[in-house]
């Protein structure tokens, strides 16, 4: 089989669809060698290189020009013979030549139209707009959480049959034990405290690090943050500043995701209070390093979570707050659900999401 990819968040998007993408090629082309499997853009980058180098992985740049991605790249995979075009992330090709091929869409969220306050009404618009062609053009949809097909089917009107719920994985570097040195290399590199609690993903509105911060104020309980910062972080920084948190709150740049694994696991509690997600990818990450989880009971997150983290209102900073200081004077607590939690994330797992995205492959063939 010729299963063909639109690969432009494989190789320029550093976190969510990149990863995600990059993982779904990786895993394919382990799993299921004996296919040819091509990623298509108008030029490669540096990441995701090591599954370039793999024998059933090829690079194919696309057709060069204003708006190719949308009129040209369909065309450029049928060309190749592919019998599947897997757009990764909400989008399809609008134009196709008269070869044969079946076309399937992963959808992560329908964020900007539950919360349309985080976006421009433009993007608002041409999010819409995309989706809604790759929904009716699609031979099948992936989801990546159940919460997410309800939103496909409530806000895009598709019908049930045509959505399919595959979960996603995290990257391989969660799922490996590192060396003493290295784990003593990230300490000393980043300073870490000898113990903390632990949050990562963009700092932004929706993410709700603020939260956290209100939570443990009036503690001395470290924060270590990690991730990308918008203009969300001054307000977050202001209220570190007048409450004198600035020793206690750590955010750290530049890690590396064998850096961030070592911070996971050395982490006593990894909080995230999203007030939504799409499948929330950072708590998967964290239930692979046996870090027991405080997260919202809002979205898919609880799918995420299974029975043995620990959920919060996200709107609550004192229920937060209570939660983090009470996993924080418990070991054992902590210990009894990090366990369970990590019986539980298996089925988030390579092998089985390889053998469910071949399965819908060749169904639809």
């Amino acid at each position: 089989m010729k299963i063909a990819f639109d690969a432009k968040r494989f190789f320029h998007n550093t976190s969510g669809l990149g990863n995600y993408s990059r993982d779904l090629v990786r895993i394919l082309s382990h799993y299921y060698p004996e296919n040819e499997y091509l990623l298509l853009n108008k030029n490669s980058s540096e990441r995701g290189k090591e599954i370039l180098e793999k024998p059933n992985v090829r690079f194919v740049e696309t057709s060069r020009g204003k708006f190719s991605r949308q009129f040209k790249m369909g065309k450029d995979a049928q060309k190749e013979g592919a019998e599947i075009f897997h757009g990764l992330s909400g989008e399809l090709p609008l134009k196709w030549g008269k070869e044969p091929i079946k076309k399937i869409v992963t959808i992560h969220d329908l964020i900007f139209m539950r919360y349309p306050q985080y976006y421009s009404y433009f993007d608002r618009k041409i999010h819409l707009w995309k989706f809604k062609k790759a929904a009716i053009s699609a031979d099948k949809i992936i989801a990546i959480s159940e919460q997410t097909k309800r939103d496909i089917i409530t806000y895009l009107k598709v019908p049930e049959s045509k959505i399919e719920v595959i979960y996603q994985g995290c990257h391989k570097a969660f799922k490996e034990q590192q060396s003493e040195e290295c784990i003593q290399a990230v300490k000393e590199k980043f300073n870490l405290p000898e113990r903390y609690i632990l949050n990562v993903g963009t700092i932004e509105d929706r993410k709700n690090l603020l939260s956290i911060v209100k939570g443990i104020n009036e503690t001395e309980i470290p924060l270590v943050v990690v991730g990308k910062k918008t203009s969300y972080y001054k307000k977050v920084e202001a209220f570190i500043r007048k409450n004198k948190m600035e020793k206690q709150v750590i955010f750290l740049e530049g890690v590396s995701m064998d850096e961030l694994a070592v911070i996971y696991k050395l982490a006593d509690i990894f909080v995230y209070p999203s007030f939504f997600e799409g499948f929330g990818i950072p708590v998967i990450e964290a239930l692979f390093s046996k870090t027991v989880t405080i997260t919202s009971n809002t979205s898919c997150l609880p799918e995420a979570g299974g029975d043995n983290s620990v959920y919060i209102n996200p709107g609550n900073d004192l229920d937060l707050g209570a939660k983090i200081k009470f996993l924080w004077d418990n070991e054992s607590e902590r210990k009894r659900r990090a366990e369970k939690s990590f019986t539980f994330v298996q089925k988030f797992n390579d092998e089985p999401i390889a053998a469910q995205l071949m399965q819908l492959y060749k169904k639809n063939l």
